[in-house]
């Protein structure tokens, strides 16, 4: 495991808190680790609640390892740590940043009685590239390589605009693992109407990863009531390490106040 990528827990996911009492499942995105997460993670526990924050298969570690797990296996860790948090009566919020935002609105819909609300940073539900568009079909027809010999392209982890702030994340992707990804997400788009829990959207005014239609997608298509919007007018793609973290945290705090 790469230095700085441990998963992070307090309270209830360390098997201490109260019954009842409100967790948060934290999810950070694809090829990124929890480093990039930790400090909201560690906002929210000094603010007394108990906090999960997993490693994803494959993440963390190397691209190789990555290449041989996909959304399934991402989504399902997820789950486990979800059904943990509520096995001990725990109200549980989800969030998010990039992928786990997506992934954080798949157990939003797929597990409506165990979501109590949704805080999404920059979610990666829309990918406008092309490139990205043709994955599943080019995995289908084998053109992505095979284990042993896989085909990668360069890292899109990084996207910060502090100076100093770096994001622990693989210099290289994939291409089996995103295609993996972008199957998993148009599923999530397709089935946002399902989302009805009160839901939290930062967005960076300034995001050169995630494009600004996917948020705008989400805003417009869950079926939650009661929606509101943050822009993030100082960071970049991984405002959890920019300059607008502590209003992650403050966001998150105020949803977990008035659920």
């Amino acid at each position: 495991m790469l230095a700085g990528a441990e998963a992070f827990s307090s309270g209830a996911a360390a098997g201490a808190g109260t019954a009842g009492a409100p967790a948060v499942l934290l999810c950070h995105g694809f090829t990124g680790s929890p480093q990039g997460l930790r400090g909201w993670a560690q906002d929210l526990a000094a603010a007394g609640l108990s906090v999960c924050l997993p490693r994803l298969p494959g993440h963390g570690t190397s691209w190789q390892e990555m290449a041989r797990t996909g959304w399934a296996d991402w989504l399902g860790a997820l789950e486990a740590e979800l059904e943990q948090l509520r096995s001990r009566g725990h109200r549980v919020v989800v969030g998010g940043l990039s992928m786990g935002g997506g992934l954080a609105l798949r157990l939003a819909a797929d597990h409506p009685a165990d979501v109590a609300g949704l805080v999404l940073v920059n979610p990666a539900v829309r990918l406008e590239d092309p490139r990205l568009a043709a994955l599943p079909l080019l995995r289908r027809l084998g053109l992505l390589g095979r284990p042993g010999r896989e085909r990668t392209a360069p890292a899109v982890g990084g996207d910060v605009a502090k100076p100093g702030a770096v994001e622990l994340a693989y210099d290289r992707v994939p291409l089996r693992a995103a295609a993996s990804m972008v199957e998993g997400l148009r599923g999530v788009a397709r089935d946002l109407p399902l989302v009805h829990q009160p839901l939290v959207l930062l967005r960076s005014a300034a995001d050169h990863v995630v494009p600004a239609s996917s948020s705008a997608l989400v805003l417009e298509r869950v079926g939650s009531a009661d929606v509101r919007e943050e822009v993030l007018e100082r960071s970049y793609h991984v405002a959890t390490l920019d300059h607008d973290a502590a209003r992650v945290s403050a966001a998150t705090l105020d949803l977990v106040g008035r659920l």
